[in-house]
C-alpha cells in the first residue's frame, strides 16, 4: 500500500490544529475539575416567625418616626468580594473561592438597616423621598476593624453615631464586639452576623434614647430658646451612650 507524502506546509497546519485540539481539552478538564465559588451573606436569618412580624408590620399605621442608614465604610483592605482572612497579626490571605454575594459595606448596611427597622417598628428612607415634617434619625457606621480569624474569632470595631435630623443632635459611640468561631467559613460568617447583631441592638439603643429626649424636651427647648434673646444657644440634650458591654462613647 502506497502513501502520499503531505506538502510540508499541509503537514505544518495538522500538526497546528492537533496541538489547538489538545490545548483545548486541557482548558475544559481544568475548568470541570476547578473549584466553584461560594457567596456569603450577613442578611438576618428570615425565618417564618420573621416574616410574619415583618408582614404585620407592614400593615399597620405609619411610624411615628423614621430611620435613614447611611452608606457604611469599612477599611480598604476588606472592600472587595473576595473575603479576607487573617492569617497573623500582620498578614492576611485573599480567598478567591470564597465570596461576599455583595461588598462588604453594602452587605452591613443591609443587615443593619433590615435589623433595626425590625427592632424599632419603623422606615428606613434612605435614598427615598419623605416629608420634611417627618422626624427622621440618621444612623451612620464607620467599621475600623472587620477581622476575620478562622477558627478563632470574627471581630467588628465600628464607630458610629445617631443623628436627629431636625434638631442636629448627635450621639457618638463606639462598639467592639468580638464572636468565637469554629472550623469552616460558615461559622466565620455567622460570627460576624452575631457580631452585627449586637452592634445594631446597641445602636437601636441609642435611637430610642434620642427619640425619648427629643420627644419630652423639644417643646421646652424651643421655648427656652426663644425666651432667652438673641444671644441664647439653645442647649440640646444628649443622652449617653447605650451601657451594653462593648459600647464607649467616642473618644472615651
Amino acid at each position: 500500500m502506497m502513501f502520499a507524502r503531505l506538502p510540508r506546509s499541509t503537514r505544518g497546519l495538522v500538526r497546528g490544529a492537533v496541538f489547538v485540539g489538545a490545548l483545548a481539552g486541557v482548558m475544559v478538564v481544568a475548568a470541570c475539575s476547578s473549584p466553584s465559588s461560594r457567596f456569603y451573606t450577613l442578611g438576618v436569618d428570615g425565618s417564618a416567625g420573621d416574616v410574619a412580624a415583618v408582614s404585620a408590620r407592614t400593615s399597620s399605621a405609619a411610624p411615628g418616626w423614621l430611620i435613614e442608614v447611611a452608606p457604611v465604610d469599612v477599611p480598604p483592605q476588606v472592600a472587595k468580594n473576595q473575603m479576607v482572612v487573617q492569617t497573623g497579626p500582620t498578614q492576611v490571605k485573599v480567598l478567591e473561592d470564597e465570596r461576599w454575594a455583595s461588598l462588604p459595606g453594602d452587605e452591613i448596611r443591609r443587615a443593619l438597616s433590615t435589623s433595626l427597622t425590625q427592632q424599632l417598628n419603623t422606615i428606613d428612607v434612605y435614598g427615598t423621598a419623605r416629608s420634611d415634617s417627618a422626624a427622621v434619625y440618621r444612623v451612620s457606621l464607620n467599621v475600623q476593624r472587620f477581622e476575620s480569624w478562622p477558627g478563632s474569632h470574627a471581630l467588628i470595631d465600628a464607630v458610629w453615631s445617631v443623628r436627629a435630623v431636625r434638631s442636629g443632635a448627635v450621639m457618638t459611640c463606639r462598639s467592639v464586639v468580638s464572636e468565637p468561631v469554629g472550623g469552616g467559613y460558615d461559622s466565620l460568617v455567622d460570627g460576624h452576623r452575631k457580631a452585627l447583631m449586637q452592634v445594631s441592638l446597641q445602636v437601636a439603643a441609642a435611637v430610642r434614647s434620642m427619640v425619648a429626649v427629643s420627644g419630652s424636651g423639644a417643646g421646652s427647648a424651643a421655648s427656652q430658646s426663644r425666651g432667652a434673646g438673641k444671644n441664647a444657644v439653645g442647649a440640646v440634650v444628649v443622652p449617653g451612650c447605650p451601657s451594653e458591654p462593648g459600647t464607649v462613647a467616642a473618644g472615651g
